[in-house]
């Protein structure tokens, strides 16, 4: 090994729940096009991870969530490449405010509750990882794309 600290992008991720259904977002850009994940995206610098999963979740669908009301339920460490690493915190969200609306809509092909049993099939693996971790009770870390 090479004795480098690695330098992560990190990750917030929401599964908003609504009783057995959750929020799912269909992207609309390059990376995963047309595909399914939950409302995420990368912690700004000096921003602490509740806060910055609750900016992420009103930026992209204008739900408004008091970040103590997320709950840490997964984290995922996740190599996209040989030169990035990710990793993921998972946040649920049972209590919110708000109407869903696609409030980026270059990005995001389209915002769809699916029940808990009735997942979409082509969610991108990633983010798959951390929500069936947390559907599954497979404990509190996952390894995604790691040889």
């Amino acid at each position: 090994m090479s004795g480098r600290p690695a330098t992560p992008v990190i990750d917030t991720h929401v599964i908003l729940r609504n009783g057995d259904k959750i929020l799912f977002s269909q992207r609309g850009g390059p990376y995963g096009h047309g595909r399914w994940h939950m409302p995420s995206g990368k912690l700004d610098r000096g921003e602490s991870l509740p806060v910055g999963a609750a900016r992420e979740l009103f930026e992209e669908t204008g739900i408004v969530v008091d970040p103590t009301d997320l709950e840490l339920v997964q984290v995922v460490h996740h190599r996209q490449d040989d030169e990035v690493e990710r990793i993921g915190f998972f946040f649920a969200a049972e209590e919110w405010e708000g109407e869903v609306v696609n409030k980026e809509p270059e990005k995001c092909m389209a915002l769809a509750w699916f029940p808990v049993h009735e997942l979409p099939d082509d969610i991108i693996e990633y983010p798959r990882e951390g929500l069936l971790g947390y559907l599954n009770g497979t404990g509190p870390l996952a390894s995604h794309n790691w040889r």
